[in-house]
């Protein structure tokens, strides 16, 4: 059978394929090789400046050529790293074995080959590539897509700002707010976890096979790995990784930053689901319509139906990738005594988590960009509860001292319909100051929204 997107085992490399374009080379398995190979050329290059005499510095032609096989990798070179694993049976020894192959017509490298990976455990290639993999995948392609929706929800939380709407607590009816001010609530918590996701620290580690520098201080006891290690790791790419240094580690680097980021997203996501529903709510009660594209059907049977999928879409794949995100922050901090494999494999389904989330971003943006507000919807509900307004009627008369306000409003409104009529009587009974009565008289549920809308401006 041959592959396609049709006979792809994940839907992310299926049904979804083309909306995942942006993501696909950073956290596949090309992409893993391609940080590999910059791992192992970074340090290699490193090394060279060192100041060893074994091992002088590289010309510019070599440093340039050695760069090359960075920034020109291919899927040609990653499926000839697979060849070589197929006899390696060792995904990062291929690697090493490929940048040596390169090495062939070039006397200078030749001569140097056996710094290729020198002191490095597997590990120290590994933890480093998922790090920078990370970071492209965040910084590329996640936080734009967290920012578009967080861009649009400001934007609506703006326009809609003075937009009253019934509040429902408990699913019933509730003092009002503003269409705006709800959009500004998730906007405002986006923006939180949004900062939450951007200021996690990305790790690296190149410490040998129990994070001691055994086999560094082996071949020169004088010279300071660590502040080597360091320099390495934290200096900016091309000349380095450009990622925070991890001074303690076992063989492997212990994933707590990877798993504080996975929360964060994970989080982010739950916030996201409880907006996704929310909006779903919305739809069904008629607050928003959904614009028509041409050709498209809501049902195979039902043809008047325009259904939120967009919605149901991001709420399915944001579970999806809550599952993963939650197994991997529960997992990868976990290893038995110095190595064990278990957080090898896992750790292959970051693209997967990834993917899922990125998915569920573009079907919100996708569905945020068909709402259509219909007010006239909102005005109606507004009308048809005028017992929301219990609640000031009530809080003015306590203000003035009339005994038993909570109580007299109760016996008026609690599970009967509520006229504006019967509401203005009470008003003009009660023994307060005209100038409330007046005020009170000239409420409406439209109009009781408090500072709703002041703060989805603010937002």
């Amino acid at each position: 059978m041959s592959f396609s997107t049709v006979s792809a085992l994940s839907p992310l490399d299926g049904r979804y394929a083309a909306k995942l374009g942006a993501l696909r080379p950073l956290m596949s398995e090309q992409g893993y090789m391609h940080r590999r190979v910059q791992v192992e050329v970074a340090w290699f290059i490193a090394l060279s400046d060192a100041g060893f005499a074994e091992f002088k510095p590289l010309t510019g032609g070599a440093r340039k050529y050695l760069m090359g096989l960075v920034s020109n990798f291919s899927e040609a070179d990653a499926l000839a790293i697979k060849e070589i694993e197929k006899t390696t049976n060792h995904d990062v020894k291929a690697v090493e074995y490929w940048i040596k192959s390169k090495f062939d017509a070039r006397p200078e490298l030749l001569a140097a080959s056996e710094f290729v990976h020198f002191a490095c455990t597997s590990e120290d290639i590994n933890n480093t590539s998922h790090a920078l993999q990370i970071q492209s995948a965040r910084d590329k392609v996640m936080l734009p897509a967290l920012d578009g929706i967080i861009a649009t929800l400001r934007e609506m939380a703006g326009k809609f700002a003075e937009v009253p709407m019934l509040a429902r607590t408990h699913g019933q009816t509730a003092s009002p707010t503003t269409v705006g001010k709800e959009i500004a609530n998730v906007a405002v918590r986006l923006a939180k976890a949004r900062a939450t996701i951007a200021a996690v620290a990305l790790l690296g580690k190149m410490n040998g096979a129990v994070g001691n520098y055994n086999a560094h201080l082996a071949a020169w006891p004088e010279f300071d790995w660590e502040s080597f290690s360091r320099k390495v790791i934290e200096t900016p790419a091309p000349l380095g990784l450009g990622l925070t240094f991890q001074p303690y580690s076992i063989q492997i680097e212990p994933h707590d930053y990877m798993a504080e980021l996975f929360d964060a997203f994970a989080r982010t996501n739950t916030i996201l689901i409880d907006f996704s529903r929310d909006i779903w709510g919305y739809v069904s009660l008629g607050y928003f319509k959904q614009r028509l594209k041409k050709g498209e059907i809501g049902s195979s049977t039902m043809p008047h139906k325009v259904n939120p999928i967009d919605f149901e879409n991001a709420e399915g794949n944001l579970g999806l990738a809550n599952a993963v995100l939650r197994h991997l922050s529960e997992k990868l901090p976990i290893s038995r005594w110095q190595r064990d494999l278990t957080d090898s494999t896992v750790l292959r389904n970051i693209g997967v988590a990834f993917g899922y989330t990125a998915l569920a971003y573009a079907s919100l943006a996708t569905g945020l960009g068909k709402l259509e507000l219909n007010e006239q919807a909102l005005a109606d509900d507004l009308d048809r509860s005028w017992e929301v307004l219990a609640e000031p009627i009530q809080t003015v008369m306590r203000r003035f001292g009339v005994q038993g306000a909570y109580e007299q409003l109760k016996e008026v409104t609690r599970g009967k319909t509520v006229t504006a009529e019967a509401l203005h009587g009470l008003i003009r009974s009660l023994e307060i100051p005209e100038a409330e009565k007046e005020r009170l008289l000239a409420m409406t549920p439209g109009s009781y929204t408090g500072k709703a809308a002041e703060l989805a401006r603010r937002a």
